[in-house]
């Protein structure tokens, strides 16, 4: 559950509403995740769902910031 809250922000925070981003996740997911969803999964959009994301993430494992690694791995991810 809290893994889709982060991909979720992640995901909100690559969009351009700022109405949205505001909404979901707290700041220090969006800041974490943020640059990894618009460099690995910017093809991806809000409608695909938390587990698109998800998905991405894990393809691309390897080459995530630190960052968002690091915040993955504190939710079990």
């Amino acid at each position: 559950m809290i893994i889709r809250a982060i991909l979720t922000s992640a995901i909100i925070a690559s969009v351009s509403s700022m109405a949205l981003a505001q909404q979901s996740g707290t700041p220090e997911q969006r800041a974490a995740c943020a640059p990894d969803v618009r460099r690995f999964c910017h093809k991806l959009k809000e409608s695909d769902g938390s587990d698109a994301f998800l998905q991405c993430f894990e393809l691309h494992r390897d080459d995530l910031s630190k960052r968002c690694s690091d915040m993955l791995k504190e939710y079990g991810k």
